[in-house]
C-alpha cells in the first residue's frame, strides 16, 4: 500500500462538511474545524475535539481571511463572536505544532532517522514504503537524489516538504536537519494528512513541488 494512499485520516477524514465562506460541501481533510469559546471568541480546533458547535471553513489562508473579515463566524453562529484578524496565523502554528509532536513521537519512538546517508540506508533497506520528510528551504539537488535512490530500490517515497530546517531541528531535538525519513505508519499518515492542510497556509518555496505532500512512485 503506497503512503499516498493514507493521505486521509481514516473515516473522519472521510466525513463531509459545510465551509461556511463557499458553501461548498468537503472532505474534513480539507477543512479546518473552529468553536466559539465561553468569552464569544473564535478559537480555532485543527484536532477537531473541543467541545461545542463546528464551524467549518476550507484549509486555506484566504478563506479563513475571507470568514474574519466578511463576519461569516457570528453568521455561522447565529450570535456576535470575535474573531481576530490574526485566526489563519493561529490556524498554520496549530497544524505545525502537530506535525512537531508526530516528528517527535516518531524519533523517540525509533521510527524516525535524520540525516541524508541514514535516509540512503533506509531507503535501501526491506521497507517499501517511506516518508521522505524534507526541509522546505533545503536545496533541491538532495531531495532529488533520495528520490532517485527510492527509485532504484524499487521502493515507494512520498514527500513532506512544507516545514523548514528551523522547525524540523526544533521538532526533533536537533542542529540542522534538512533530510529525515520514516517507514509507512499510521504517524506517516498523520504526518501527511496535516501537510495537506498546511499547503493551504504557506507558500511552497521555489524548489518545492507544488503538493507539500506528493509521492513520487515507481510501481
Amino acid at each position: 500500500m503506497s503512503l499516498a494512499l493514507a493521505s486521509r485520516k481514516d473515516d473522519e477524514a472521510m466525513r463531509e462538511r459545510k465551509c461556511i465562506v463557499s458553501g461548498e460541501v468537503r472532505e474534513e481533510a480539507q477543512l479546518i474545524r473552529f468553536v466559539v469559546s465561553p468569552d464569544g471568541d473564535v478559537v480555532p480546533d485543527v484536532a477537531a475535539k473541543l467541545p461545542g458547535r463546528g464551524i467549518w471553513v476550507s484549509a486555506d489562508r484566504e478563506s479563513v481571511e475571507k470568514a474574519v473579515a466578511k463576519n461569516h463566524f457570528s453568521k455561522a453562529a447565529k450570535a456576535n463572536v470575535r474573531a481576530s484578524a490574526g485566526l489563519s496565523d493561529l490556524v498554520e502554528k496549530q497544524i505545525v505544532r502537530r506535525m512537531s509532536d508526530d516528528l517527535g513521537l516518531a524519533k523517540r519512538a525509533g521510527q524516525l532517522v535524520t540525516g541524508f546517508d541514514s535516509v540512503v540506508e533506509m531507503l535501501q533497506g526491506p521497507a517499501k514504503s517511506v516518508l521522505l520528510v524534507e526541509a522546505s528551504d533545503g536545496a533541491a539537488d538532495g531531495r532529488r537524489k533520495l528520490l532517485g535512490v527510492a527509485r532504484a530500490q524499487g521502493a515507494a517515497a512520498s514527500v513532506v516538504d512544507c516545514l523548514t530546517n528551523d522547525e524540523l531541528s526544533l521538532a526533533l531535538g536537533l542542529g540542522n536537519v534538512i533530510h529525515a525519513a520514516l517507514k509507512a505508519g499510521p504517524l506517516a499518515q498523520r504526518l501527511i494528512f496535516e501537510a495537506g492542510r498546511l499547503a493551504g497556509f504557506r507558500k511552497p518555496e521555489a524548489d518545492a513541488g507544488s503538493n507539500p505532500a506528493h509521492k513520487e512512485l515507481n510501481d
